[in-house]
Order: C-alpha cells, then structure tokens, then sequence
C-alpha cells in the first residue's frame, strides 16, 4: 500500500545533517531539508542552511510557513490582518485607475473613509476575524455617527475588500454580504432655479466684491446656458469656444487628485464628450471676456496666472457667496462660538472631524454666514463641554440668530443646481428626455439608445429653449 499523499500546502518531517566540516573535522554548516506539497499536486524538496543545526531548522521553518501561505491562500491568510488587506486592495484599485476602469476621484473618495472610519475600526482585526455580526457594528456606528451617506461607502469599501479575501482565499464567503443594507432616504424632487431667484443671485454675485474676484457672475451665465458640471467648465479652453457659429465643445474636466495635483481628464463616458450650442445671452459674455485678450490655449475661467482652477475652490466661494452675513445677531453669535472653540484648545478640523461635518461649515459658522437652530449650536457646543440648556445668554443669542433673513432664500444653492436648472428648462421647452440627455452629457441605461443612436448630436434648438426661458433676463 502506497504512502498517503501530503495535504497541499504542508510538509513532511525535517531532517538535519551536517553540510561542511573545517580542517579540525568540526561542522560549520548544517543543512536542514523537509518535502514540501505545492499547490500544483507535486511534492518538492525545501532546504536552508546556517551555521548551526538549530538556526538551520528554525530558517527551514519560516521558508515552509511562507510558502504554505503562498500556496494556500495566494497572497492572504486568515491571520492576516485587514491592514494588510486593505493595502492590497488599493493596489488593485489603482491599477483599475491606470487602466481607465475607475476614476481618480474614486480613490480619492475611498482613501477618505479608509483613513477615517474603516482603519480605525477593523485595521487591526485578522481577516478571519470580520464576521458579519461585527462589521453590521461597525457600519452602524458610521451611520450614526458620521450619517448615511458616509456608512454606505464605507459599506462599498469593505464589501469589496472582502471579495478581494474571498478571491485570494483568506475567506470562503464574503461577510458582507448579510450586513444590513443602508437606504437612502427619500430624495427630494429636482429643486430649480426660478426665473425670479435667478435675477437676485444675478443681483447678488454682480454686487460682492468677492464674487466678482472669483470670477462668479460669468462662471454661473456659462453654466445655466451649457448645463455643463462645474469641473467641466473649468476645463473648457478657448480653443473649443467657435463664437461666430455659437458653439463650445465639452471633452474635459478638471478634478485635484492627492498625489498628482490638479489634473485636467476626461470624462468617464463617452457620453461626456459633446459639441453644445450657446444661447444668445451666453455668447455674449463669452464675446466681451475674449475681448480683454486671450490665449487659445488658456482656459476661459482661468486663475490669476492664466492657469487651471480648482473646482473645489470654485465651489468653496460660491458657498461663501450665498451665505452672506446676514444679521449683527449671526454674526456675534458666531464670535461667540468661535470664542468658546479657543478655549476649548481645538481648531476647526478637529471639531469638524468629531462631528463628521464637511469642512467649511464651522467656517461659516463662525464667520455669521449660516442660520442656526438650538438643536445644532447644542451639539456644536458639547464638544466644547457647554451645555447650552445650561447657558442663558448663549440661549438668547441662539434665539436671535435664528431669526429669517432675506438672504436665507439663497443659500440652498449648489453648483449643481444651475445644471438641474438648466434641464427643467430645457424640459419645459419641449425637448425630448433624449435630446436634454445628450446635452447634459449623461450616459443612459438603455443598450438602444447608447448603442443605436448618435451621442454628439448637436442640437440648435437647445439654444434656441434657453433664450426663450430666460428672454426677460437682463443675463449679459
């Protein structure tokens, strides 16, 4: 009867004997040697050497538990640890990025919540150790406290971290997958600009000094009249401006990517490269800006230096813009609490990170540019031991700030909303859900319609709609 085969990835019984000898006869190498089955079914012989016999089963050892690891599980184990994991799989998610299956942007995303929330709480568990009972824990800490939107991409992040386990075989199944799903609540209906709050943004951005430093009044006309997203605006050259046929083409976008800079891509559909008309009052306020000289080459909102702008920065001014200081009392109440933050020793970023809030809310906070209730300066107020209940004068303080301003009717404004704007009027004029998509550059699910029909159509008539909505628009 033969001898049973060797389970794939163990070995046999180590062996030691002496591999050289000095002039005197003593030994001065040992070689320590053990058969080993691979992961292809074959049994092959593993050796080490070293001076002693000991040193040289010890190094024998540590060859054959490496090579089990190899062997068994590719590059993880269930002793690994998620760090490791994790590591491994923002390796893989760049090379997807190098490939141009996935967008830099993503990664940036997803380096946030692993730096933030996922490391934190699983870093130092072993692979085996993510039961489905525990990540449900800790995904619904997230949730809490940090909200919804955060808890599903760190939910995404994990699930495909674990996939990863479950394709090197550290895992049989991936834990995720049973882990309470998070639900979106109830989206409101696209909010668009009416032809009214229109004329008081215009009102408003022509008037701040600020505003018209940022470039603001002209950066929003081009996006009300392309419906283009922010960061694609920003990338738009002069060269793809035609002013005597009306037209501008779409083919980039700008997006800061951590280790690289601001960088100028493009899209990530085919969907996103569009040839788009201007309409009458868009076409002249491009005219008057090329006017003052230009370079072909340059972008048309470019920086101070002629140069590419961040979008992040773009849209961080016009924050600041629509939430202007509205009232003495938002603006003392402000001081108040920045007072209360100095001396509590913490700067902004760490309250705003305990919070989870995004970063240039404490800002406008501070500086009397957003409408408090109690129930938000109590929460910003424990976290510098006060308790608001507690605090009679910060209370009325509290009370006066939280009275309505003329200038609350703006602040809901993001720079996505002048796109959504743009579409409902594009809508109300009669344009087909085909014809507003092509515009807008969105991919759509249908194989028909993405397979089938023509992608950069340009269409005239869309031109024609936005002049016709907004005709009683004094817009140049």
């Amino acid at each position: 009867m033969s001898r049973p085969h060797l389970p794939i990835g163990t070995w046999g019984n180590v062996r030691s004997r002496a591999e050289r000898k000095d002039a005197e006869g003593k030994v001065v190498s040992w070689r320590a040697s053990a058969y080993f089955r691979d992961h292809d079914g074959r049994t092959r012989e593993v050796t080490a050497s070293a001076k002693t016999k000991g040193a040289a089963e010890h190094r024998l050892l540590t060859k054959l538990r490496d090579r089990a690891k190899i062997t068994q599980y590719g590059e993880l184990s269930p002793t690994d640890k998620i760090n490791d994991l994790i590591d491994l799989w923002i390796e893989k998610l760049e090379e997807r990025i190098e490939d141009g299956r996935r967008s830099p942007t993503t990664l940036t995303t997803y380096r946030t919540a692993i730096k933030n929330h996922v490391r934190p709480a699983l870093g130092d568990l072993l692979i085996g150790e993510a039961t489905t009972p525990r990540i449900d824990r800790v995904i619904g800490t997230i949730k809490r406290n940090a909200g919804r939107s955060t808890a599903k991409t760190c939910r995404a992040v994990v699930s495909g971290m674990m996939q990863l386990a479950v394709r090197y075989g550290a895992l049989t199944v991936n834990p995720v997958r049973e882990v309470e799903a998070i639900e979106a609540r109830p989206k409101d209906p696209p909010r668009a600009l009416t032809n009214e709050e229109i004329a008081g943004l215009r009102q408003l951005l022509t008037t701040d000094e600020a505003a018209v430093r940022a470039d603001l009044p002209d950066l929003v006309i081009f996006m009300l009249g392309t419906g283009v997203r922010i960061g694609e605006s920003l990338a738009v050259l002069w060269s793809q401006v035609n002013l005597e046929s009306s037209a501008v083409e779409i083919t980039h976008t700008m997006v800061r990517v951590p280790g690289q800079g601001l960088i100028r891509k493009a899209p990530k559909s085919k969907a996103g490269v569009r040839a788009l008309p201007l309409p009458d009052w868009a076409v002249t306020m491009l005219r008057r800006r090329h006017a003052a000289g230009v370079l072909p080459d340059e972008p048309i909102f470019a920086d101070s230096l002629g140069g590419f702008r961040d979008p992040s920065n773009v849209r961080r001014a016009l924050r600041r813009a629509l939430s202007p200081v509205a009232s003495t009392a938002r603006r003392d109440l402000g001081n108040t609490l920045r007072s209360a933050r100095l001396q509590a020793g913490l700067t902004r970023k760490q309250v705003v990170t305990k919070l989870g809030w995004p970063k240039t809310r404490l800002e406008l906070i501070e500086n009397g540019r957003i409408k408090l209730d109690r129930e938000l300066v109590a929460i910003l107020v424990k976290t510098y031991r006060i308790n608001l209940d507690a605090s009679p004068t910060l209370s009325a303080q509290v009370d006066q700030a939280a009275q309505p301003s003329p200038s609350d009717a703006l602040t809901w404004i993001r720079s996505h909303t002048f796109r959504k704007t743009t579409a409902t009027a594009l809508d109300r004029r009669g344009q087909s859900a085909r014809q507003i998509a092509d515009h807008l550059g969105q991919a759509q699910v249908s194989i028909t319609q993405d397979v089938y029909m023509g992608r950069r159509i340009h269409n005239p008539s869309a031109a024609t709609a936005l002049d016709q909505e907004f005709a009683d628009l004094d817009l140049w």
